[in-house]
Parts: C-alpha cells; structure tokens; sequence
C-alpha cells in the first residue's frame, strides 16, 4: 500500500503543486527553505486544506476536493512530528503519551509499554520544560506512535538541536523508524542527513515537486539546477547546446560533454571538486584569474575568474587539497580543466 498525493494550493503569490506516491519507505521530500515541503506535509495531516486534488493512504481517502471528503487530522492516522515537538506543556511525559492511545482504557498500559522502549521511565513525571532535547524528541515519537499511525511526517525533526546532539538523535530517530512498517516522509534540507535515512527522494522546486529518484540517481546525474544544489553542486553558468558540447557565454568558453546535448539544456553545473589545476596543452583547459583564496579546514577554495569572463560573470568556484594549492607555481594565474564526464547538463 501507499500514501499518494496530488494536491494544488494557492497561499498568496506561493503556489503549492505536489504530485507522488510513497510506499512502505522513509522517502525524503527535500528542497531549500520557502520550496514548499512543510505545508505539503501540513496538507497531508489535515491541518492545511488544499484547493484541489486528492490523498489517500493505505486505499483509504483523506482528501478529495471532486468527491468533498476531508477527513479531520485525527481521523487520518498520521503522525506529524513538528520541527519543536509541540508537547503539551503543563502534562507530564507519561500524560503526553498517553493522550495520545485511541481507546481510554489501554491508556496506562500503552505508554508504560513505549516509556520503557524509549527510555523514558525515569522522565515519565516530568514536563517538557525539564527534558533535553533528545527527551523531548523521544516523548514526540513515543506519543505518535502511541496513536498507531499508518504514517508519519517528519518537518525538519533535526533542525532545532546543536550539531552533537544531531548526530546522537538521528542514529535514535532511524532506529525507531527502522521498526515503523508504515510510510515515512522525511522532509530536510540537508542532503547528508536525507542520504543517510531515505534511498528515494522528491525535490521541491518552488512549490513544484519533481520526479522521485533513489539517492544514488540524485547524486549522480541531477538534471535540474534546484535537484543540483541539493546535492552539493556550486558551480552554474548559463549554457547553450552546440553538438556535444556547450558554450558557456559568461565565461567565453566551450566545454567538451563526450555526449550529444539535448536541446533543452540550458545551464551547466560544475562541482568545485571536479575543477582541477591543469597545463596549458592539457584538453579543454582554460586560463583564469585567481579573485579570492579561502582558506578551509581541511581544504582551500579558490575563486576563478576565466579569462573571457563577462563582466558581472559568476565567479569559479574551485576546492582543492590544501597540499595541491601549497604547490602551485603561480597563485596569480592558472589553467584549469573539467571532465566532460563532470560536467551536469541542467534544464
């Protein structure tokens, strides 16, 4: 079974436009901030109301505007577990829990059950205020999942804490999810933590969903220059199809692809770690300038600019070992190539 969605929203001069079908999966829904991916979920639970479409989960319909069916949140059987958690904050832990259970008198049993499972017993009498963030997290799930959802959205779940407690809660949260045999939707804008918990992904443009791709399609070939950015490329340029090559305007310069470009292909993307130091005579190498050296942890950017540079081009951004860059004759000037097999074609 699935949870499938096809909705249309209209919030001011936002138009929301999500089309997809997940199974039994953690899927990310993944995208900048303002994409659109926190009112999709909204939508979804019931707490926004779409202008069109329809959503149904495990056969069952949540939403149809044709046939006007839209059933409440707490009819739906999902489970949202918002950026800050959202406890009540004058219950306790156990009494967070246990409002949750459907049936009044399973109630006691059901949240000492989930106390024990997330290690919550001995926090069981104390309020939201008096918990860390990782009790708070475990509370938010333990409640959700004492409602016996058939699905459960996640906005952002790691947002809110520092970077240490990130790491220990997201090995916590994949394992509780690991024994969840319902849909999950993970929405982030981080692409390492998505990679790590989803093997498919839908990006959010814009309000626009695109078509659902595994992690590894992802990063691979992105073919949109949204889905490119969410995968850590730093480089776009506007580019025109010439053959199997494009010229690249801004900069005045052509790039080999070593494949023919379709003809709507408009602007090509360029990893900062696939620009490399060449020689002059090297295939498809081309002078630049060198504007700013940035000096990283453990690497060092450059930023380029090549020699046919318009004015107002985009800069070159360059990321190189900091040994690679020690040993480089002139800091001033310097040729640098692509591969065409590193070069990502954008429509």
């Amino acid at each position: 079974m699935a949870l499938c969605v096809d909705i249309r929203k209209k919030m001011g001069s936002f138009q929301l436009e999500i089309q997809f079908e997940a199974g039994n999966e953690a899927l990310a829904l993944l995208g900048a901030s303002g994409c659109g991916k926190s009112t999709a979920l909204k939508c979804i639970a019931g707490i926004l109301t779409p202008d069109q479409g329809k959503i149904s989960l495990d056969g069952a319909v949540l939403f149809d505007s044709a046939a006007g069916v839209n059933l409440p949140p707490q009819k739906r059987r999902v489970g949202y577990l918002f950026q800050q958690y959202a406890l009540f904050p004058n219950m306790t832990v156990r009494q967070n829990i246990a409002a949750a259970v459907p049936k009044r008198r399973e109630r006691t049993a059901a949240a000492d059950i989930l106390l024990h499972r997330f290690h919550l017993a001995e926090a069981a009498d104390l309020k939201p205020r008096q918990l860390s963030g990782g009790q708070q997290q475990r509370t938010a799930l333990a409640r959700i999942l004492a409602a016996r959802p058939r699905a459960i959205l996640l906005d952002e779940p790691l947002s809110a804490l520092d970077s240490f407690l990130q790491r220990q809660l997201e090995l916590e949260l994949a394992e509780t999810l690991d024994q969840f045999s319902g849909t999950v939707l993970w929405v982030s804008h981080n692409r390492g933590e998505a990679f790590r918990n989803c093997r498919r992904v839908c990006v959010l443009d814009n309000g626009r969903s695109q078509k659902i791709r595994t992690m590894e399609e992802l990063f691979r070939s992105p073919d949109t220059e949204a889905a490119a950015r969410l995968c850590g490329c730093e480089n776009y340029v506007e580019a025109i199809p010439i053959e199997s090559a494009v010229f690249l305007p801004e900069w005045g310069v052509t790039l080999d692809c070593g494949r023919p470009v379709p003809a709507e292909i408009c602007k090509a993307g360029i990893r900062a770690h696939h620009v490399t130091i060449a020689g002059s005579t090297s295939p498809g190498a081309f002078p630049c300038a060198v504007s700013r050296v940035i000096q990283d942890l453990s690497s060092t950017v450059v930023l380029l600019r090549p020699e046919n540079s318009l004015p107002g081009a985009p800069p070159l951004r360059m990321e190189l070992d900091q040994t690679a860059w020690s040993t480089a004759e002139d800091k001033d000037h310097i040729w640098i190539s692509i591969r065409p097999e590193d070069l990502l074609l954008l429509k």
